[in-house]
């Protein structure tokens, strides 16, 4: 997919907590303008529908694509969605010890990524120890680097948390094929209202999935409310294309190329149709540097 990304790396900056400022992200980037908030209206793709209505349909789109969503991701982007995890993965550069909260988390990309950065830390962090201890002998070496295996994350732990129940089961089941369990948990959980407490994650990642989200403000304060001081927010999206040319292509591979592939590979025509339509109206340029304003503003440090 040719469309650009949008990395949002943001530090959170707070005094007390009785002094704790809101983000300030206004309810026009979901609801299309300066509506006002009593209508309850949004946008879903291009169609304008109720708030509760768009819930009820993006739960549903996900729920029916979710055992074909990762083949999706891989034909629709070629595979170029692995690349841009991986980088949002060393942008985050998490230690071990980190405490991940990975919000529409769904299928577990980045959770996964996540373990194994830590794990590979982690391993490094070891080779380092054990070049410190030349005068053991190899039975104390094995003893001491097999502790540190004990403890191959250091302390980390990643959150998966969706609201999609289906789409928790499939990345279960993807975790256990895949054979990670160790420092990863799954909950099911809403964007706008999430069941952690206060200061409780040294990082908040949403990937691909803030879109989604009917009331992207209340979203970002719960984020605010769950990062610890000195927390990082990452939101990995996607964004407009400058290059007209680049643009065009763009649009007819997005418009005639992807529904198609979502009728083919997943049954569901409509949910790709959803997919490209949300993309085109969730960001502009223009919005993208009204947001980058907000969120300094809010005494969030970008």
């Amino acid at each position: 997919m040719a469309a650009s990304l949008a990395v949002a790396s943001c530090r959170l900056l707070r005094g007390c907590r009785e002094q704790r400022v809101l983000l300030g992200w206004e309810r026009w980037l979901c609801s299309g303008g300066g509506r006002a908030a009593a209508d309850a209206r949004t946008q879903f793709g291009f169609q304008t529908v109720s708030e509760e209505e768009k819930g009820e349909k993006v739960y549903q789109i996900f729920e029916n694509v979710a055992k074909k969503y990762d083949i999706m991701n891989d034909s629709m982007s070629l595979g170029i969605h692995r690349v841009w995890k991986d980088i949002f993965l060393h942008q985050m550069n998490p230690y071990p010890g980190t405490q991940l909260l990975d919000v529409a988390g769904g299928t577990g990309d980045i959770a996964f990524r996540f373990i194994n950065y830590v794990r590979s830390q982690r391993e490094f962090q070891v080779r380092q120890k054990l070049r410190t201890h030349q005068n053991l002998s190899w039975q104390e070496i094995t003893k001491l680097y097999q502790e540190e295996e004990d403890k191959s994350l250091g302390g980390s732990h990643v959150v998966v948390c969706d609201i999609n129940k289906e789409m928790l089961k499939v990345g279960k089941q993807k975790s256990q094929r895949l054979g990670y369990s160790e420092g990863l948990s799954w909950v099911l959980g809403n964007a706008e209202e999430l069941p952690f407490n206060n200061d409780s994650f040294d990082v908040y990642t949403i990937a691909f999935g803030i879109r989604n989200v009917t009331h992207i403000d209340q979203a970002l304060q719960e984020a605010y409310r769950v990062l610890k001081p000195g927390g990082r927010f990452l939101c990995l999206e996607f964004s407009h294309v400058n290059n007209s040319l680049v643009s065009s292509l763009y649009d007819m591979y997005s418009f005639q190329v992807i529904p198609v592939l979502g009728e083919v590979i997943a049954g569901d025509w409509k949910a790709y149709q959803y997919l490209v339509e949300s993309i085109r109206c969730f960001l502009t340029q223009v919005r993208k540097y009204f947001i980058a304003s907000q969120i300094r503003e809010s005494g969030i440090h970008i």
